[in-house]
């Protein structure tokens, strides 16, 4: 696997895959679905199928996959490298989505849970793998939320092929713990090889886990919030941990709705901007000038 194209754009999302191997072209196949780094604060999502053809899924299971929750980084990727030199019978895509992506798309004006984009994320790769010519008759899927409203939505988007979604599919079915190997080895390199655009003074690489309760992890984002701007682009800001912490280490901020009263007072993002006297209150946005709008003080 070429990581190489992780490291261009720390600001969207990433496709990569093996070549599509000739024999799932031509007979029926299975393909498994599975994440990793859902959880953590820090880096990004990434998602993976890996499938092979029913007739070879014996061997797929003679090399021992399994959760890779379960197994060393260095068993993992082993394992993932024994997948590659197999790719005449074993293929696999990813998709991997940045930090920022999934910060921006949870607190858009027009919200998009991590549910809903774990589920069209997973859905993508089924319909690349299709477009790709693989012959997919029965797909499994590590769930998101509730299984059985998962796998219905999944069924009717594919109604010709063999959807199961259930909880812990990783441990139970051999490819989707192949793609959980994928999965977790594209992360694990992203993380480790991330390229910061931003200028950050004495970086420091020790992340802890990136999920939001460890404390090596807590410190670093203390470390690296920088008061004007946040965070860097490798954390998600939508996360609650990386809020509370802007919300004690960085400056306010006075959004163009707020009253005009409001803005004035010490410790404002605008101060680090004006040298001379704080400038004159400012009126609304037109936005909110156009259609009449207020905030509200009082509910009746």
């Amino acid at each position: 696997m070429d990581f190489s194209e992780l490291e261009k754009d720390n600001t969207g999302r990433c496709r990569l895959s093996s070549p599509v191997p000739a024999v799932c072209r031509k007979e029926s196949c299975v393909l498994g679905v599975d994440e990793a780094g859902r959880g953590p604060v820090l880096g990004p999502m990434v998602y993976a199928i890996c499938y092979c053809p029913l007739s070879r899924l014996a061997d797929l299971e003679a090399m021992k996959v399994a959760d890779s929750k379960t197994m060393s980084e260095s068993d993992r990727d082993k394992l993932f490298a024994k997948m590659e030199e197999n790719g005449d019978f074993v293929g696999w895509a990813l998709d991997v989505l940045s930090p920022n992506l999934i910060s921006t798309s949870m607190l858009g004006r027009v919200k998009y849970n991590l549910n809903a984009l774990s589920h069209d994320t997973a859905a993508g790769l089924i319909q690349y793998a299709l477009d790709q010519g693989v012959r997919v008759t029965q797909v499994f899927v590590d769930t998101v939320g509730l299984p059985e409203t998962y796998q219905e939505r999944l069924q009717q988007r594919f109604p010709g092929i063999d959807v199961t979604v259930k909880a812990k599919a990783d441990a139970l079915y051999p490819v989707v713990s192949a793609a959980s190997i994928c999965a977790k080895v594209a992360r694990d390199q992203a993380v480790k090889n991330w390229q910061f655009v931003e200028d950050l003074q004495d970086l420091d690489a020790d992340y802890g886990s990136g999920y939001p309760n460890d404390p090596k992890t807590k410190a670093w984002l203390k470390k690296h919030v920088e008061p004007v701007f946040g965070f860097p682009q490798f954390v998600r800001f939508s996360w609650s941990t990386a809020q509370t912490i802007l919300e004690k280490e960085a400056a306010d901020v006075l959004w163009e709705d707020s009253p005009a009263q409001d803005l004035e007072g010490p410790e404002r993002i605008t101060a680090y901007f004006n040298k001379g006297s704080r400038a004159r209150p400012r009126a609304p946005h037109r936005y909110f000038q156009e259609r009449g709008l207020e905030p509200a003080t009082a509910l009746e």
